[in-house]
């Protein structure tokens, strides 16, 4: 299987897929749901409860017009973070924003919520200058000048813009003399920062969706590509010209250098690319890159460990589908779903397929599991964000999905596709197979919404893991995740020195009841978000664990018998430090 379909793909018997890139606007990869399995009758203990009006997360995220969406740009949405940005131990919120096409209405921008500490927000946009209208898209966090504080870079159709944080509650937009202002303007989407040269600074890898301008870029109708089942919707992605991705490198002196052409990233075939995830895939210490595709060739950039990466999507399995075909990468989660100790890749698509789950076999070469892993049963939906995340503490990762259709209006022509939809959660039944979950987890669950970026993070201090979702014209929910039962947990925050100071790129391994966990610190995943840089793990039934640390510098630390239910900063090299703010 796994021989004769990657020799079908490099034989370039995939030139079907190929032509139809930039052919088309929205390929369909359709597959046809397989039956669910009988049902494991496992008790599920989380819980999840909507608190989003109740903690003052009252300003709906606009994006463009509620129905009749004339361009893609309106249905694409944006991501948010869980991000503790005043370092006083409690994660806060970033919920990004758009506009519309007649211009931004009064008071709408990203916004902001400082954490009360008592399961309630502040809004504290405008105090804290993030006050920039315009059509945001994603977002990545780190501290890129090392000064103890994380920096937010945000992704615009427009310019992006990199707010260095002041450490005093409020940003500064440092984009001209950091380097980072994109001229032209352009549609950038996801972006990661990520130490690639591993010299203890943050570089930055920033993808590009298409070249979309107003006023040229075609209405519903008006070209081949701008059509879905015979219905004019808006154009694109193909037929849309793609533009290239780009690379940063971190000078160490508070700016950038553009080295996409040097690094090789400027040498990759086109792509529609959306959520970007840093990871070492090849488990060889050194930082790799993967863009999801829409409707186009997702790509995996391996790292040379000389300052340049080679494109190897298609000879690693993670390009397209199993049958060869692309697909509409939105959501990326990057995790060890099986214990295995590498990372695998789960991506989300549009609605008529599944999600792809990617198992690693070892040094970044990946199989498609999908069909046996029972996540095949779905196909309902369009589907954007992802993570791997122990919602019930049991040591498996279970995985939730957040859906919304892209053309709202499709719901009037089509029984089959609605505007909203609910949040998809996936158990983890711990040999490889996921079971799907409805009312088991809770009402919350279920109430449909237009949803797109999702933050995973424990924004109660309690202990578990809390889910953030952008739903198109209404507020963000914030499910916050009740978990009854007597598993325990752990939380690792690793903080760098000689390493990039937020550890982007760290590698947690925690060892309890003889199995093994591992994550890495992610500057970006799910859809176009970041989440809490708090790593959660389930401890089950145990009450210690051992913890290893693999830094991006390459030292390692190792920890023995560790309590469980108990957050853990770890230093570098110093090793455990108090926590800040912690209950």
């Amino acid at each position: 299987m796994r021989q004769s379909r990657r020799a079908f793909l490099l034989s370039g018997l995939n030139a079907a897929a190929a032509a139809a890139f930039g052919q088309e606007g929205m390929i369909q990869h359709a597959v046809t749901a397989q039956p669910r399995a009988k049902r494991s009758g496992l008790p599920f203990n989380a819980h999840f409860v909507e608190v989003g009006s109740m903690a003052g997360l009252d300003r709906p995220i606009l994006y463009g017009a509620p129905i009749h969406k004339e361009f893609l740009l309106e249905g694409i949405g944006c991501g948010c973070a869980f991000l503790d940005y005043d370092n006083d131990g409690w994660i806060d919120i970033l919920v990004l924003g758009g506009s519309t096409l007649t211009g931004p209405d009064p008071g709408i921008t990203n916004r902001l919520y400082r954490n009360n500490r008592d399961g309630t927000f502040r809004d504290v946009t405008v105090e804290a200058g993030l006050t920039k209208t315009g059509w945001a898209c994603g977002v990545c966090v780190g501290d890129y000048n090392n000064d103890g504080f994380d920096d937010l870079f945000l992704t615009y159709w427009g310019h992006n813009v990199l707010y260095r944080n002041n450490g005093n509650g409020t940003f500064t937009d440092v984009t001209g003399e950091a380097g980072l202002l994109d001229i032209p303007a352009g549609y950038r989407t996801g972006c990661s920062f990520l130490d690639y040269d591993r010299d203890g600074h943050l570089d930055l890898f920033v993808a590009s969706y298409a070249t979309f301008e107003y006023g040229k870029t075609p209405r519903p109708g008006e070209k081949p590509y701008c059509y879905f089942r015979n219905v004019p919707i808006m154009c694109g992605p193909n037929g849309l010209p793609a533009t290239k991705h780009t690379l940063y490198r971190n000078n160490g002196k508070g700016g950038f250098i553009d080295v996409s052409k040097e690094s090789g990233i400027a040498d990759a075939r086109d792509n529609y690319g959306l959520t970007v995830v840093a990871g070492d895939f090849d488990d060889d210490g050194w930082p790799d890159i993967y863009v999801a595709g829409d409707t186009s060739p997702s790509l995996l950039f391996m790292n040379n460990r000389d300052g340049t990466f080679r494109e190897e999507g298609v000879v690693r399995g993670v390009a397209y589908s199993d049958d060869g075909q692309v697909e509409s990468g939105m959501g990326l989660a990057v995790g060890d779903y099986d214990g295995a100790g590498r990372l695998d890749i789960l991506k989300t698509h549009f609605a008529g397929d599944v999600p792809v789950l990617y198992k690693n076999l070892g040094k970044g070469n990946f199989d498609v599991v999908t069909p046996e892993s029972g996540l095949a049963v779905d196909n309902r939906f369009v589907s954007w964000g992802a993570g791997f995340e122990d919602f019930d503490n049991d040591g498996w990762f279970d995985i939730t999905i957040s859906t919304g259709n892209l053309v709202p209006e499709l719901e009037l022509h089509f029984p089959d596709a609605p505007a909203k939809s609910p949040l998809l959660l996936f158990r983890n039944l711990g040999d490889g197979r996921f079971e799907e979950l409805f009312d088991e987890a809770g009402p919350a669950i279920q109430v449909p919404h237009s949803s797109r970026g999702l933050a995973y993070g424990d924004f109660d201090n309690d202990g578990d893991i809390d889910m953030l979702v952008v739903n198109l014209g209404e507020p963000p929910s914030l499910l916050r995740n009740d978990v009854s039962g007597k598993n325990h947990w752990i939380k690792i925050r690793p903080e760098g020195t000689v390493s990039n100071r937020t550890a982007i790129g760290t590698r947690i391994e925690v060892t309890a009841n003889g199995k093994t966990q591992m994550k890495e610190l992610q500057s970006q995943s799910s859809f176009l978000s970041c989440g809490d840089f708090r790593l959660h793990f389930g401890l089950g039934s145990a009450l210690t664990a051992d913890v290893s640390l693999r830094w991006p510098s390459g030292q390692r630390q190792s920890f023995a018998g560790l309590k469980a239910d108990q957050l853990y900063t770890i230093k570098e090299p110093i090793g455990i430090v108090p926590n800040r703010g912690w209950k």
